[in-house]
């Protein structure tokens, strides 16, 4: 099997001279672009490391250590140097790579990164699937108790209901409008958003109290101690879960709202609601 070629350009090989090293080099296994006028010195110098009585310089730029196969050569190095190191990503690429300049460690750390993007996406694909095998109610049936449609409904699913508490799930999506203006270049979901998803949760839990839900609504009444830990950023799922603080009583529900990303609490407040008939 022939020997890896290699491919550098006349500075490099300046640097490593000077610093004492390459030793036992070879110029039959690279390709020296000469990026600068050859002074006598590095002429000697290559002379020495390289055991050669003669160097030149060839009309198309590069050392006259060896011949290439091909004229575009370096250009399929780098393209099979590109191949093998994304090849680290462990998955096949389906898309369009545009590479320039590359080398070595540019290519692992774009394989690197494209890495982390789809170890998160598989982790994020694998909490939805365990979060989907608790639905116990989905978004057409939670419409059946909420007045709320597209695009201002902010409930994917209903995970647990019980007598005074609730849980529900809000898959945050890059594609829902708000964040084309919220922000632009730095997608943030709003905080009041995030207060009206914990909301309509709340409102399921109320309402699924009636015998004919569809037939009442439910209005905000107060907002207290509202606080915002940390953004919900596009790709979040959040987890929204609200209590009773106390029985409903003359049609006034009084909750605690907490959303969670990741069992990490990002917003909380306090919420009273009134209820009434259509």
């Amino acid at each position: 099997m022939p020997t890896q070629e290699l491919l550098v350009f006349l500075h490099e090989i300046e640097t490593l001279l000077e610093n004492d090293l390459i030793k036992g080099g070879d110029l039959n296994n690279a390709i020296v672009y000469v990026d600068k006028k050859i002074s006598d010195k590095t002429m000697g110098k290559l002379k020495k490391a390289f055991n050669r009585s003669k160097v030149s310089v060839k009309p198309n730029g590069i050392l006259d250590n060896l011949n290439l196969h091909y004229q575009n050569e370096a250009a399929r190095h780098k393209l099979l140097d590109v191949l093998g190191d994304l090849a680290l990503i462990g998955k096949r690429i389906r898309g369009k790579v545009i590479a320039k300049k590359p080398g070595h460690h540019v290519n692992t750390k774009f394989a690197k990164k494209v890495s982390e993007i789809i170890k998160k996406q598989e982790k994020l694909e694998l909490e939805k699937n365990i979060l989907e095998d608790k639905v116990i109610m989905n978004q057409e049936q939670i419409m059946n108790i909420l007045p709320h449609r597209p695009p201002f409904i902010f409930i994917d699913s209903i995970i647990d209901l019980t007598e005074n508490t609730i849980t529900g799930v809000k898959y945050v999506s890059a594609d829902e409008p708000h964040f084309k203006g919220h922000f632009p270049g730095r997608p943030v979901m709003p905080g009041v958003l995030i207060i009206e998803a914990m909301a309509q949760v709340g409102g399921v839990l109320v309402l699924s109290t009636f015998d004919n839900p569809e037939k009442y609504l439910t209005f905000f009444g107060r907002i207290e101690n509202a606080k915002f830990k940390r953004p919900v950023l596009p790709g979040d799922i959040l987890i929204l879960k609200l209590e009773l603080i106390s029985p409903i009583r003359r049609g006034i529900s009084h909750m605690m709202a907490r959303a969670y990303v990741k069992d990490e609490l990002v917003t909380e407040a306090e919420m009273k609601a009134k209820i009434i008939k259509k």
